[in-house]
């Protein structure tokens, strides 16, 4: 067992009886919003890198709390000219407003492995309370890495007006259907995995030179 096995076991068996803090995997953490369009189709766009925290109780999950900060400069559609439209001041203006964050203020136990997650999103610089049907997916060991991680899946449907984006309602639909998916990793674990790995890298540039 190499030390960062044996790092993540300890640290599995001696976990405490309180919120564990989890530190979002940006690769692993992103968003299909989708809308309707006149009528004849349901397009989608994606949103990717997001990054935060979660404090995650699994004895008592009403506990937990999430903070998730998503750079919009990531959204993409597939269409380049769509692409720059959503990022115009039409609609993000993405410039203004760079970054669109979530943070938790209820969690709700509503079975083994779902939530409702009340919180406070702030997206084109106005904030209205959205509501998360969250479900925990898995919580473990990474296979990979050996660290504790934990997935989950959550959906939400929100108005676009409210956000100040309603350019083309009623024609283009104002209501937004998401799908969000994200993986975190044990922060103190995770930073450690961090610190090696940078190590390990900058060792092989090193070595690389010679």
């Amino acid at each position: 067992m190499n030390r960062f096995a044996f790092a993540a076991a300890l640290l599995l068996a001696s976990a405490p009886l309180y919120a564990t803090t989890y530190t979002l995997e940006s690769d692993y953490t992103q968003g299909v919003f989708r809308w309707n369009h006149l009528g004849f189709s349901s397009p989608a766009a994606q949103f990717a890198q997001g990054a935060g925290t979660l404090d995650f109780d699994q004895a008592d999950p009403t506990k937990s709390s999430v903070s998730v900060s998503i750079p919009l400069g990531s959204l993409y559609t597939g269409v380049a000219a769509l692409d720059d439209d959503f990022r115009s001041t039409d609609f993000f203006d993405t410039a203004r407003f760079p970054t669109a964050t979530f943070k938790s203020t209820k969690v709700e136990k509503l079975a083994a492995d779902q939530l409702r997650v009340t919180g406070d999103l702030n997206l084109h610089g106005v904030t209205k309370p959205v509501i998360l049907d969250v479900m925990v997916v898995k919580v473990g060991t990474n296979p990979r890495s050996n660290l504790p991680t934990i997935g989950f899946d959550a959906k939400t449907s929100l108005k676009r007006s409210d956000f100040g984006l309603g350019k083309y309602v009623p024609q283009v639909g104002d209501e937004i259907q998401m799908h969000i998916i994200s993986q975190a990793v044990e922060a103190k674990a995770y930073a450690e995995y961090l610190k090696v790995q940078a190590a390990r890298a900058a060792a092989a540039k090193e070595a690389a030179k010679k």
